[in-house]
């Protein structure tokens, strides 16, 4: 058995019909008790992006780094109601480590009813051994459209952190670096979050549904 999931993608980018049936799928199909949460995943390099450095005119900026490209992967998911966040840290992105994340929120969030995944169509998420074990856990995925980062509030927080964590300056090892990363995302207060992941901002596609259609359970 699959869990239901809602497909409502168009390459190009978003529109405001695909917007809109996704909002009403959500209203349609929503009990008290579940929960909303956006799921991304991000690739973490020792290898350090320059973003910005203070270079003598004239010079080659120069970013000193060991030569050993390794990688981390963080999955993450974040409340669009409360903010809470849940970060798993794994050395690959593959079904398998797909699923451990499904685990990892079910365990998180005992008590919910469903728990529905705004995210994208990555293979690990399509995989119907991932689909089984969401509809055992009672997860529902919500496709989000192709091409439309926007409208991943987990995108989002993925700039703010890139930023002052992942970029200029080369870590001591992937392991702090993914740590580090971790740490920042979840020590953020509600508010840093809701405002950094572009919730709190008055044009934020779902700000009336999470406003006035669902209550505090």
């Amino acid at each position: 058995m699959e869990a239901p999931a809602l497909c409502l993608c168009r390459a190009g980018g978003s529109s405001a019909a695909e917007k809109g049936g996704i909002i009403r799928r959500l209203k349609g199909g929503w009990h008290r008790g579940d929960r909303l949460l956006c799921l991304d995943w991000t690739l973490l390099r020792l290898f350090p992006p320059l973003c910005a450095t203070w270079v003598l005119e004239g010079t080659q900026a120069v970013v000193p780094i060991t030569g050993r490209n390794a990688k981390r992967v963080l999955f993450r998911a974040i409340d669009l109601r409360s903010a809470r966040r849940v970060v798993l840290i794994r050395s690959h992105a593959s079904q398998a480590d797909a699923r451990a994340f499904l685990r990892t929120l079910r365990r998180r969030y005992r008590r919910a009813g469903w728990i529905w995944l705004l995210t994208d169509r990555a293979s690990a998420h399509t995989a119907p051994q991932t689909q089984a074990l969401a509809a055992r856990l009672r997860i529902r995925f919500v496709w989000l459209p192709r091409q439309a980062p926007e409208l991943s509030p987990m995108d989002q927080l993925w700039r703010e952190l890139k930023r002052p964590v992942a970029a200029n300056r080369q870590a001591a090892s992937i392991d702090a670096l993914a740590a580090t990363a971790a740490t920042w995302v979840l020590t953020l207060t509600p508010q840093q979050a809701f405002r950094k992941a572009g919730m709190a901002s008055k044009h934020f596609w779902l700000r009336k549904l999470l406003q006035n259609f669902w209550r505090p359970t």
